[in-house]
């Protein structure tokens, strides 16, 4: 199965990864899960997929192409994600510090 990397070795990959609070992990996951359709729709965006670990269903993952570093700093200033931002330290393990945003290139 392609993906989105196959045809377009510039696109920014994004991994975003965070864990809720003990007792938090439905809301965080119904917060997360408002994100997508927003975020799908802006400028830029090719995919914004959410996973949860397979061995921890506290841990969360959004797996994302931008088609620039330009677009991705767009998303990190809408609304939604700015509102969600406030919200951390109530979801996440560690607060704000607890989102690990990693940006990659694919190689090969």
């Amino acid at each position: 199965m392609p993906t989105p990397t196959d045809d377009d070795r510039t696109l920014l990959t994004v991994i975003a990864r965070m864990t809720a609070l003990p007792g938090k992990e439905q809301e965080l996951r119904s917060e997360l899960e408002q994100l997508v359709e927003p975020t799908l729709a802006e400028d830029g965006c090719v995919n914004y997929d959410l996973h949860v670990a397979v061995d921890d269903p506290a841990t969360f993952f959004f797996y994302e192409n931008w088609t620039s570093p330009g677009h991705l700093e767009a998303h990190l200033g809408n609304a939604h994600l700015v509102e969600f931002a406030g919200k951390l330290d109530e979801y996440l393990v560690g607060g704000a510090d607890g989102l690990v945003i990693t940006q990659l290139q694919r190689i090969k």
